[in-house]
């Protein structure tokens, strides 16, 4: 197989426009940066944009992979969406401090001034909050030409510190897409490393990462393959039994598992050997199950309704009953379950609140309300015990949120430009802090206003009863809203402020004048754009999905740099 014919059969998983944006004349320095017009243009696109955007359409959970055609420079995109198949989710990221005498020195997306984030720590964020997909700011390419960037600068001082924080997006996050990509780029700049062997094995949790990470490379560089790639990708080949292998083959894929053996040519082993002699008995996965199920019903009596359904409720009580269904399965499919085999209600609750099961999992926590948003489209017998399992899950996955000391005030991004991920994520969290710490909300946009939530409502209930508008994004709102001293101030937002400037120095100066205060601040990123609203003394820089960031915001307190010490901490082996 030649490498031409490789990198022909691998566009449908990495297009063109994804693997030109490292060189495109309307990359992320070209399309964010540059002159007072194209910040002007900016400034309006995102006007206009917040303005209209529609609040009907939900974003299904990251299942889906999305490559999109680029719009013009600067401008968001809503083009036809194209999926491919992927898995993913998690994240966090703390930062180092910032100066409130110093003059904000870039400007976001939305127009509006900001600081820059440290290298090390703007490519943290981004590893830890990207699905590789369009955002309302930044378009799917633009990402990736971003990160490309960012890598390029951190291997000529510090190679092994873009090694680790692909290794702890990628386990500790369960991003996947973005750990490909690193691989791939450090494949191609680290040469001669002694660890880089065994990160290319470590990075691979599945066999088909070795397919992705190969697939990336060689529609991007081409061939040869490194040696260093090829012996971490075979040894993490090696690993796999032939269960994994055959569920992961992809036989009727353009790129097979097959081909990354012929490429890496790992070392022998019984299951690789099955498999390239074509040996390996199929994987049986629950939608084999289902479809073997519907096919035999369907021979046995033809245009039989009844037969076809009562087989689909036979599998699908099967499946959980045996415990046959990954816990994402789980939780993605209990409104088919509860539909087709409401017998098998009380096994699927019993399930899906099984502390170690979620906590195994690396589910993210908006994940639960999608779910949640599913259940209720029906009328559908047992939802309410469903429900109240769901409601369960989701305290064991945010089971580490912190109990602050003193006065908390959370204030929440409720702008256009949060619509998806931010606003399903930034909603929860906020819930799970005022719950838990018994914290102030307060909810911004164009203006600022306090929200009281009923912390006697679950978790997920009081995040779905916090309102979104869709204005702009003014972060002076909530210095000149807060009406009294807080120890600490926690922001969750996408954090591109435009209007009043962007960053709110004079009004957080006010605050702080007016109420002899002296507050913590926790800036929250929930998009990994790579601006701050905030200088850096005595501000604490986050990003994430998962619960882990909890776990970071308590070391934050004693250490300002606990996010880069997290990522710091891998170990390579």
């Amino acid at each position: 197989m030649s490498a031409h014919s490789v990198r022909e059969r691998l566009f449908a998983d990495f297009s063109p426009e994804i693997l030109s944006c490292g060189q495109s004349p309307h990359g992320v320095a070209s399309t964010f940066e540059g002159s007072e017009g194209a910040v002007a243009s900016r400034h309006e696109i995102h006007r206009a944009r917040e303005s209209s955007f529609d609040f009907g359409e939900r974003r299904s959970p990251a299942m889906l992979h999305y490559h999109t055609q680029p719009g013009a420079p600067g401008k968001p995109n809503n083009q036809e969406r194209r999926p491919t198949i992927m898995a993913k989710f998690s994240k966090i990221l703390s930062a180092a401090r910032k100066t409130f005498i110093r003059a904000p020195d870039t400007v976001n997306h939305a127009g509006g001034a900001a600081y820059a984030q440290p290298a090390k720590l703007e490519l943290v964020s981004t590893l830890v909050t990207s699905f590789l997909q369009d955002e309302f700011y930044r378009t799917e390419p633009q990402t990736v030409a971003r990160i490309r960037e960012l890598i390029a600068i951190l291997v000529a001082t510090d190679p092994l510190f873009v090694a680790k924080a692909a290794l702890y997006a990628r386990h500790q996050h369960g991003m996947r897409s973005v750990s490909h990509l690193v691989a791939g780029e450090i494949a191609r700049h680290v040469k001669g490393a002694s660890w880089s062997k065994n990160f290319h094995d470590k990075i691979v949790r599945r066999p088909d990462d070795v397919i992705e990470i190969l697939g990336y490379y060689l529609a991007a560089h081409g061939r040869p393959l490194p040696n260093s790639l090829k012996k971490g990708l075979g040894a993490a080949l090696a690993r796999f039994d032939e269960y994994q292998l055959a569920k992961y083959r992809r036989d009727h894929a353009a790129f097979k598992l097959v081909d990354a053996v012929n490429l890496v040519r790992p070392p022998a082993t019984p299951a690789i050997n099955a498999l390239m002699r074509g040996r390996l008995a199929p994987a049986t996965t629950w939608e084999t199950r289902l479809t073997q199920a519907g096919a035999a019903a369907a021979a046995e009596s033809p245009d039989n309704a009844e037969a076809l359904a009562a087989a689909k409720a036979d599998a699908w009580g099967s499946l959980v009953r045996e415990r046959k269904l990954g816990y994402l399965a789980l939780l993605r499919n209990a409104r088919n379950i509860l539909e087709h085999a409401p017998d098998a209600v009380g096994e699927l609750c019993g399930q899906l609140a099984d502390e170690t099961a979620v906590r195994r999992s690396l589910v993210y926590p908006f994940q639960f309300l999608t779910a949640l948003d599913a259940l209720r489209k029906g009328n559908l017998a047992g939802t309410d015990r469903v429900m109240d399992a769901l409601n369960q899950a989701v305290d064991h996955s945010l089971a580490n949120v912190p109990r602050f000391e003193g006065a908390t005030l959370v204030a929440l991004d409720c702008s256009g430009s949060m619509a998806g991920h931010p606003q399903a994520i930034g909603s929860l969290f906020a819930a799970v802090l005022v719950k838990a710490s018994g914290a102030d909300l307060m909810l911004f946009s164009d203006d600022a206003q306090y929200h009281a939530l009923n912390r006697r409502d679950t978790t997920l209930t009081a995040a779905k009863s916090i309102p979104f508008a869709a204005g702009g994004t003014d972060f002076n709102a909530i210095f000149q809203c807060a009406n009294r001293a807080y120890d600490r101030v926690i922001v969750l937002s996408d954090m591109q402020g435009w209007i009043g400037g962007g960053a709110p120095l004079a009004a957080l100066a006010d605050y702080e004048r007016a109420h002899n205060a002296s507050p913590r601040i926790f800036s929250f990123d929930l998009n990994g754009y790579g601006t701050l609203q905030f200088p850096r003394e005595r501000v604490y820089c986050l990003a994430g999905w998962s619960d882990r960031v909890f776990e970071i915001m308590q070391k934050l307190d004693h250490d300002p740099r606990a996010l880069v010490r997290e990522v710091e901490a891998v170990e390579l082996g």
